[in-house]
């Protein structure tokens, strides 16, 4: 501990405690996969869009993708060719 040491204003516990935790909750929203309402918003897509086109079950991909700081929702929906992409039966 030098003489330039002591003269320094100390840091409390608590201020310490607030800017660990910052970092904490920074690193848990970073890593997070995405919001959870996105499997589900991802099956109700499927659905109205079966009602109108037959398509696979991967044939919707939802992401999220950041960009600055907004948040795209990026939706793709891959579609038949042809006559394949008739709408199914109503029964």
């Amino acid at each position: 501990m030098s003489i330039f040491d002591f003269l320094k204003p100390k840091k409390n516990t608590a201020s310490i405690a607030k800017e660990r935790l910052r970092i904490i909750v920074a690193q848990e929203r970073s890593t997070r996969g995405g919001p959870d309402y996105l499997p589900l918003l991802r099956r109700e897509l499927l659905e109205v869009i079966r009602k109108y086109v037959s398509v696979d079950v991967d044939a919707v991909k939802v992401d999220i993708i950041k960009d600055g700081d907004n948040d795209v929702l990026d939706i793709s929906v891959a579609l038949p060719d042809g006559n394949d992409g008739e709408p199914p039966v109503s029964r």
